[in-house]
């Protein structure tokens, strides 16, 4: 029986301050702007698609070819 009085115990303090913690969280604005963090994530992905696109337009340039020959 003491066993169970333990864990009872045990279990509220560590649910106290798992409270505890979430107070402090949301007081010191821990939670403010979680959504910009998905986006800076994508941020330097961004510069690929930037850089396939000018590929295009030189082979355009060349042709269609790579290696700048005209084809017929």
């Amino acid at each position: 029986m003491e066993l169970t009085w333990i864990a009872i115990a045990a279990s509220l303090l560590m649910g106290g301050g798992a409270l505890l913690i979430f107070i402090w969280a949301v007081r010191d604005h821990q939670f403010h702007s979680f959504e910009d963090v998905k986006y800076q994530v994508f941020w330097s992905d961004q510069e690929i698609p930037v850089l396939e696109q000018e590929r295009p337009q030189q082979e355009q340039k060349d042709g269609g070819n790579i290696n700048g020959n005209q084809v017929k």
